[in-house]
């Protein structure tokens, strides 16, 4: 009998433990009471009816990611690609995403396939590779008004990977060959432009600096010259001026010594001389001077004749 109570008892705190549950972090369980939907238990403790509650569903409310496989899709000039698609969503009431719809993703799946193939539809071969954010856009309005009454709210669509035939693929890959010569000769181009240019001006400075050069060159031996003749003027009027002196001084010294006005005229006319250094054709000379100079060449030829 004791056996008996112990037993009942252990079960009774198995079935007890059993009704205990802690819902963990970012995560909701949709409970059913005998079937019908009972309530949704959040972050937390919780305790169930035995054999009559039961956990239904266990939903995840974190963001989440659905990478579907390549679609097949026609554009509108009737080209055949393929584009894969990645689908970020959030379940935002568990209560709808557990009774919404039979199987939530694979309803998305078809869903973004339709919605793909609706918009690529009305779009060209060049709008679909260049339109890329446009699409994305329009996918992610259309799939978060259909799954809203599934609970679940699309965050964002983003298309993987665009694969158009091999025949366009070849020819856009021929293409970007020839865009990328294209801009690589051009680039040569402006280089080379730039090379010359660069050149010319090189030459065009070395042109100015020889000129301003040459230029320094003739005013520093045009000046150069210009001092010399000064110098050289100066010399000479100094070389006057000393002779000069020194005759005046002769003339002053003869004058202390006594010497008559005769010589004293004479060694002026001698002074003239000098002067004239033998370069001068003709002297003029004052009246007084005159009958002296006559007398001098006289006693001068007279001692040529002895």
């Amino acid at each position: 009998m004791g056996f008996l109570i112990i037993a009942f008892v252990i079960v009774l705190l198995a079935i007890f433990i059993s009704c205990i549950k802690i819902v963990p972090q970012a995560q909701a369980y949709v409970v059913e009471r005998l079937g019908a939907y009972q309530g949704t238990w959040s972050v937390g403790f919780h305790i169930k009816a035995p054999f009559l509650d039961k956990v239904a569903r266990k939903v995840n409310l974190k963001e989440q990611v659905a990478d579907f496989p390549p679609q097949p899709v026609i554009t509108k000039d009737n080209v055949t690609m393929r584009i894969d698609t990645v689908v970020f969503y959030q379940i935002t009431d568990p209560k709808l995403y557990t009774y919404g719809v039979e199987n939530p993703m694979m309803a998305i799946e078809n869903l973004t396939a339709t919605t793909l193939r609706n918009i690529i539809g009305d779009l060209e071969l060049d709008q679909t590779l260049t339109s890329r954010e446009t699409i994305n856009t329009k996918m992610r309005a259309n799939l978060d008004i259909a799954t809203d009454p599934w609970g679940i709210k699309v965050n964002r669509v983003e298309l993987k990977n665009i694969i158009p035939p091999a025949e366009i693929q070849n020819a856009m890959e021929k293409q970007m060959k020839a865009e990328r010569e294209r801009r690589e000769s051009v680039t040569r181009a402006e280089g080379e432009k730039k090379a010359k240019v660069l050149v010319a001006e090189g030459e065009k400075e070395s042109a100015i600096l020889r000129a301003e050069a040459e230029k320094q060159s003739a005013i520093l031996r045009a000046e150069a010259e210009k001092m010399k003749m000064i110098r050289e003027a100066e010399g000479e009027a100094e070389a006057i001026l000393k002779v000069q002196q020194a005759h005046a001084d002769g003339i002053r010294m003869l004058k202390e010594a006594g010497a008559d006005e005769a010589v004293l005229k004479i060694k002026s006319l001698e002074a003239f001389e000098k002067v004239a250094d033998g370069k001068a054709t003709t002297i003029l000379l004052p009246s007084e001077l005159s009958g002296i100079a006559s007398v001098a060449a006289a006693l001068k030829e007279g001692a040529k004749n002895a």
